[in-house]
């Protein structure tokens, strides 16, 4: 009798956590995990990229010690951040790091201007062109980290997984947020 009291309480308890979304919630916070891995890891092809792009404009520009620094600093500040995706804190530290770095990206590009022979350089244009595309991935990386997210959240929040995720200490992500003033158009001054 002792032994089907067992078996029925195991068959009862794997039930109640198949019925309550264990499982899915699980795979959706691997899925959130994995997807923020994918932004860092453009982030991080993108940290790779500098160091070329600074050597690069530094033989040409080599008066411009300044501006290679703040983007060598930026750089370094950018790598250094950890994060934790569901920690919101440590997400507006990291994104705020890499808004430094691409300020200081954008700073290094007006450089350039005044640098025809850099622009017509083919190691230049091609490092130009893997930043570019860079940038690409990077805005589609936390787009799909966004969509993760969304999903995920949601789903800890509906009936009844909502307690069930209390229960088992799932919390929600943290979104991917731009930078403040990301909204306004830059301006350009000639």
């Amino acid at each position: 009798m002792q032994k089907y009291l067992k078996g029925a309480a195991v068959v009862f308890f794997v039930s109640i956590l198949t019925g309550c979304g264990y499982n899915r919630m699980v795979t959706m916070d691997e899925m959130v995990k994995a997807a923020w891995s994918q932004v860092e890891n453009q982030y991080q092809r993108r940290a790779d990229l500098v160091p070329n792009l600074v050597e690069t404009v530094k033989g040409y520009a080599s008066h411009e010690e300044d501006t290679l620094t703040a983007v060598i600093e930026a750089r370094a500040k950018a790598t250094s951040v950890t994060v934790n995706p569901g920690d919101a804190a440590s997400m507006e530290q990291f994104f705020a790091a890499q808004g430094e770095l691409d300020s200081a990206l954008s700073r290094l590009m007006v450089t350039v201007e005044a640098y025809p022979e850099l622009k017509a350089d083919a190691l230049f244009t091609d490092l130009m062109h893997q930043l570019e595309g860079t940038e690409n991935r990077i805005a589609v990386a936390r787009m799909d980290y966004n969509d993760t997210v969304q999903t995920y959240n949601s789903l800890i929040r509906r009936f009844p997984q909502v307690f069930f995720a209390r229960m088992f200490g799932f919390e929600s992500y943290t979104y991917y947020k731009a930078a403040e003033g990301a909204d306004q158009a830059p301006k350009v001054e000639f």
